[in-house]
């Protein structure tokens, strides 16, 4: 079963509304630095490629890339994570500035670095290496009391919650349950999940496992719309959510509600990167829900969002004009 395509005029109606939604976005922050280079030769020490520098940028990733999507969109955020006390933190904390967002929310662990991601890629954007700077471990105490308090004095307001986990230690039981209570204001909740945590999301509104997350989550292969079917209906029990969105790639998504349930085809047209578009699908997800949107409304506009991600390098955002153009084009 395939959910109704937006009606054009519907879709501009929920994008223009987009301007000035309050969204708490809670989860783990990160940056991303990228060191590009032109590969010349392997070296004589080891089987590995010399990589000849040309240039350095760095991208908000994780939760903090949430947050610049809903910037980009039009909408406003509120931030709450963790980041260190070092070099990466003051450098994250002057690109969210950047962007536009607030800094309150960002508590601080001497104890931990910031989570930073290096890659080194080519000037034709293949991956040569990662190296990953983080600590993994659950926020102590201390740490996850301060995130419980940002969320209380931060989501005040919000139009919609958003958790963006990457199992980097800020998302915990009670940073979850106290979204929950938040969430019984009338604001939903959305998760993008880890499947190792996926007892901590009961009551959220809306769950988005791509299908790597939902399979390993029901046991379950997933290869047509039926067994997608299924396997959201599994996940919805298992998760004890109201709705999941799965998201398949090239093979669109499913959206499994109470009362809305098909796929949705994909839509991108040409594919740079993937990295970071399940940011850019929960954004839009939450900015369509919190101007009004039903949910099988809000996974079609988060879908056509994804297919102008993917034809950007790196973790990237979508304006409200390139979302528009998705309309023009398809309708």
């Amino acid at each position: 079963m395939m959910l109704a395509p937006l009606d054009a005029r519907r879709g501009r109606d929920l994008v223009a509304r987009f301007a000035g939604l309050p969204v708490l976005v809670v989860g783990d922050i990160m940056l991303d630095r990228f060191i590009v280079g032109h590969v010349t030769r392997i070296s004589p020490e080891a089987p590995v490629p010399v990589v000849r520098f040309r240039s350095e940028h760095v991208r908000l990733g994780g939760a903090a890339n949430v947050a610049h999507n809903i910037l980009a969109l039009g909408g406003r955020v509120s931030l709450v994570g963790i980041v260190g006390k070092d070099a990466a933190a003051d450098r994250l904390r002057a690109e969210l500035t950047a962007a536009g967002a607030s800094v309150d929310g960002l508590v601080e662990d001497a104890a931990r670095p910031t989570t930073e991601k290096v890659r080194v890629v080519t000037e034709r954007n293949q991956q040569v290496a990662r190296i990953d700077y983080e600590d993994d471990g659950e926020a102590g105490a201390g740490v996850e009391g301060e995130i419980v308090a940002r969320i209380g004095a931060l989501g005040r307001g919000a139009r919609a919650l958003l958790v963006s986990d990457y199992l980097k230690g800020a998302v915990t039981r009670a940073v979850i349950e106290a979204l929950v209570a938040l969430e019984a204001s009338g604001a939903p909740l959305i998760v993008d999940p880890k499947i190792p945590h996926l007892a901590l999301y009961a009551g959220a509104t809306l769950v988005t496992p791509n299908h790597h997350e939902a399979e390993a989550a029901t046991d379950r292969r997933i290869r047509t719309d039926d067994e997608a079917r299924e396997a959201a209906r599994e996940f919805r029990a298992r998760a004890a959510c109201e709705a999941v969105l799965i998201t398949r790639g090239e093979h669109g998504m499913w959206l499994s509600a109470p009362n809305e349930e098909g796929a949705i085809a994909s839509v991108a047209r040409e594919v740079s990167d993937v990295t970071g578009a399940g940011d850019t699908v929960v954004a839009t997800l939450a900015l369509a829900l919190a101007a009004g949107a039903t949910l099988a409304e809000a996974a079609v506009l988060a879908n056509h969002a994804a297919g102008v991600a993917v034809g950007k390098f790196g973790p990237a955002t979508v304006s409200p004009a390139e979302l528009l153009a998705q309309f023009t084009i398809e309708n």
